[in-house]
């Protein structure tokens, strides 16, 4: 196992009706703006929930914030902030939200020209405002981590700096019972890639890693189905969230290696094609596990064995029989494995690489290996 440090300040506050211990959270007399999505918060109670917790309090909103959060629109909310003279923020919905509201603080106090150069160039950000986060869609950990990606035009960057960790989240599982089942599915699968980019790359020693990711993974495994299944099943939203959460604060990464790879590269799906976050990662993790098997073989086959439950002697059977467990666990969930699935062809493939030439990306993975030319065979074996 490497050497390693870990702290993570987030106050989680889990459960049903947490939503009310907002008071006890935001600092009093704060200059709160409430950032959220496309309204569904108040169609499902949270949003009514939100002002019997703020009554008595000024707040304002900026509603809105989309699917992979633009950048321009997230600067209308940075110029809100430098206008109200807003001293704290308060995302709610899901990671979406979370990570623009993780870029607002940082733009609002940037001092540099342009706060495109925290994305672009990785700035360094020497302040930020505090945030907090009502989660309402388990998926991309962004509610206890200091990570944040946003878009803007064909660019989808991230950045991650310690300033913008949320100080506190709400996870109330009683909030995603109305959520479509698009969104649930999505949710689950990008957990499931979180856990296994920190998983599925060369044995270091790191045993507590390993049984955490595992039995993170078959939480998702049993519970992910039941979900479109149970909609309003508490226990199952409530380990869903739970496991999401802990798919990416952290801790299972810290003191083994990551690869990541599968991000890069989705993350060029979705910029230049529109793809859902987690349809990107279902289309490009099965390919790049089997263009990456003997680098990853080790700890593909542990993954089928304890993950998956393969009894199979043989290693590459093994592996590819997990493979299939996963793509077909992918399909459950509602979400396609292929390019085709999603109306694309062999001609998106230059697209997808020139961009990653375009922003440095050229030597992914733990092993940093992936170079553009290997990621056009990934995807033309996931056509």
């Amino acid at each position: 196992m490497y050497n390693f440090q870990y702290a993570n300040p987030t106050r989680i506050c889990f459960g049903e009706g947490q939503i009310a211990r907002l008071p006890e959270l935001i600092p009093a007399g704060s200059r709160l703006l409430v950032l959220y999505g496309g309204g569904s918060i108040k169609q499902n109670g949270v949003y009514e929930q939100l002002t019997q917790a703020l009554a008595g309090r000024e707040w304002l909103e900026f509603p809105g914030i989309g699917a992979n959060p633009q950048y321009d629109q997230l600067m209308e909310a940075v110029a809100l902030v430098k206008r109200e003279r807003i001293d704290f923020l308060l995302a709610v919905g899901g990671g979406s939200v979370v990570d623009g509201t993780k870029f607002v603080a940082a733009a609002a106090c940037f001092e540099g020209d342009d706060p495109w150069e925290i994305l672009r160039d990785k700035a360094s950000i020497k302040g930020a405002l505090p945030l907090g986060c009502v989660l309402t869609l388990p998926a991309t950990g962004s509610e206890s981590n200091p990570a944040a990606v946003v878009s803007r035009g064909e660019a989808k960057l991230s950045f991650y700096n310690p300033l913008v960790q949320p100080v506190f989240a709400v996870l109330d599982p009683a909030t995603t019972y109305s959520l479509p089942p698009r969104q649930v599915g999505n949710g689950v699968v990008d957990a499931f890639v979180h856990i296994l980019e920190q998983y599925l790359t060369f044995p270091v020693g790191g045993e507590v890693q390993d049984r955490l990711a595992e039995g993170l993974l078959q939480v998702l495994v049993d519970n992910g189905p039941r979900a479109l299944a149970e909609p309003t099943n508490y226990q199952v939203r409530a380990n869903l969230m739970w496991a999401a959460s802990l798919a990416l604060n952290g801790l299972i990464g810290r003191g083994v290696p990551q690869d990541w790879s599968t991000h890069a590269i989705g993350h060029q799906l979705t910029a230049l094609h529109g793809l859902d976050h987690a349809q990107s990662l279902a289309v490009v993790l099965p390919s790049l596990l089997r263009e990456q098997s003997a680098q990853k073989q080790e700890k593909l086959a542990q993954f089928a064995e304890r993950v998956w439950h393969s009894s199979r002697e043989d290693k590459a059977l093994r592996i590819e029989e997990a493979i299939i467990r996963t793509e077909q666990f992918f399909q459950q969930m509602g979400v396609g494995t292929r390019l085709a699935d999603y109306g694309l062809d062999a001609r998106c493939i230059p697209g997808i690489c020139s961009n990653l030439k375009l922003f440095g990306l050229t030597a992914l993975g733990e092993q940093q290996d992936i170079d553009p030319d290997k990621v056009a065979r990934i995807l033309s074996h996931a056509l």
